[in-house]
């Protein structure tokens, strides 16, 4: 095995810094070099106005993913694109020479999957693959579950999602299937890593299982998510009220908002329903009786929500892990949330409920409950969510990486 400060790292993600994924590539980065390890982060392209770290690589760039995801759109084919971007790109992976490739997304529509997969392939390469949705193992689709499809096990056809993530005149996913089957396949080392023990169950019945799988949580940041006082209440008008709250930045029927809906309707005029990260189109199928926020000025404003909330409610039906979970736990605050996915791994029965999807009923009297007798502690909910702290959780990379690489 090398020497730490030997070790070089290239991790691949479509972004670098920016959403979930791309914050937890820029904090593994991080902790890479104070750990003594070279790393470099590749991502799709740079936005306009801002300016790329000096230790990381462009793959692709604007026009060109355009292109590339206009074609995927129709031919279902995303990762097939790019080719010359790629090329040049490996050109200076070979130039840094990367001990192990750390790969998070990349279904962005800017790399050319088999040009990349050969390269590891002929290089000997060891590969730890953090799966941050489903997509790597089906055809076209990053989640399944409200479709109630399990095709993806043994070869995707007649796919039952194909409008919702492909413009294809027909419907060409058995050989879509296939080619991931065959581009994904037959790397000599590597580790499929996911952010919930549910997601590593389906990868272990999917084409990818010929490879190791290790469940690394996703971890948030304890130090901004942690009970914070403030005049919440007085600000939106429900003071001498309980707080029911709900956070999600893409609200439809996949992330319960209808159920929201139906607790207004039945629950008492003093508990109050508020619903973080709406807009005007969501506002449109609210009740009256629903605070909506669109969006907290900072996570500061986000993490005084949740302290003043006297339970946080979670009607996932997909969901890979649910961070919004542990942010409430972080700021003393139960959660209830259904049993689906990755959600009822955050919860402990020190610091909440999990019941069955779509049970309306039992999450009302979950919620009432917790109101009523607050049955729950701060300090046990809070400790709960320290075990999700994302310095304990992304350092854990850097000790997978000298294992993979020891062996």
């Amino acid at each position: 095995m090398k020497k730490t400060e030997e070790i070089r790292i290239l991790q691949i993600n479509t972004v670098y810094g920016e959403g979930s994924t791309g914050k937890i590539a820029e904090a593994i980065h991080d902790v890479c070099l104070a750990q003594g390890m070279m790393c470099r982060t590749a991502h799709r392209f740079v936005p306009r106005g801002e300016t790329p770290r000096p230790d990381s690589f462009t793959i692709s760039s604007k026009w060109n993913s355009r292109l590339h995801g206009w074609l995927s759109r129709f031919t279902m084919f995303k990762g097939a694109g790019s080719f010359f971007r790629t090329l040049h790109f490996l050109h200076k992976v070979k130039r840094y020479a990367p001990d192990l490739i750390h790969l998070h997304n990349l279904h962005g529509s800017y790399i050319h999957l088999p040009l990349l997969f050969r390269y590891i392939r002929r290089h000997r390469i060891p590969v730890v693959w953090t799966l941050h949705d489903c997509w790597p193992f089906t055809a076209i689709c990053s989640h399944f579950v409200l479709a109630g499809c399990d095709k993806w096990k043994h070869g995707c056809h007649h796919c039952p999602q194909r409008k919702r993530f492909s413009a294809a005149p027909a419907d060409l996913t058995p050989w879509v299937w296939r080619a991931k089957k065959q581009w994904f396949g037959g790397v000599e080392s590597l580790t499929v890593v996911t952010p919930s023990r549910w997601l590593a169950g389906l990868v272990q019945e999917s084409f990818l299982k010929e490879y190791p799988v290790r469940t690394l949580y996703n971890g948030i940041d304890t130090t901004v998510f942690r009970p914070t006082p403030s005049d919440v209440r007085a600000r939106y008008g429900i003071s001498g009220k309980k707080l029911v709250l709900g956070v999600a930045f893409d609200w439809g029927y996949g992330k319960g908002l209808d159920v929201f809906i139906e607790l207004a309707k039945r629950l008492e005029p003093d508990i109050q329903v508020v619903l973080v990260g709406t807009n005007a189109t969501v506002d449109r199928t609210l009740p009256d009786n629903i605070v909506s926020v669109h969006r907290t000025q900072n996570p500061q404003e986000l993490a005084e929500l949740y302290t003043a909330a006297d339970v946080f409610v979670n009607p996932t039906r997909e969901e890979v892990l649910g961070l919004v979970n542990l942010e409430a736990l972080a700021c003393g605050t139960p959660v209830v949330t259904f049993r689906t996915g990755g959600s009822p791994e955050c919860v402990d029965d020190t610091c909440g409920v999990v019941v069955e999807v779509n049970d309306v009923d039992a999450m009302e009297r979950e919620v009432c409950r917790i109101c009523a007798t607050h049955p729950f502690d701060a300090a046990d909910c809070r400790r709960r969510a320290e075990a999700f702290d994302k310095t304990v959780r992304i350092g854990a990379y850097t000790g997978l990486y000298r294992e993979v690489l020891g062996k």
